[in-house]
């Protein structure tokens, strides 16, 4: 990979140079079970709210 500089030094690369890497798949998984358990948290606390 060779580094592409402009004539004041700026540094350009393609998206996937800049990136260099995989977003894995377990992302995916962690922001389903999050949002999940947030709304199982939310639901607990309105139903216990409302015997108060």
């Amino acid at each position: 990979m060779t580094e592409r500089r402009d004539s004041d030094g700026a540094i350009h690369e393609t998206t996937t140079e800049a990136r260099a890497g995989a977003t894995g798949h377990m992302a995916r998984y962690v922001l389903i079970f999050g949002t999940g358990l947030v709304v199982i948290i939310f639901a607990i606390i309105f139903f216990i709210g409302a015997e108060a």
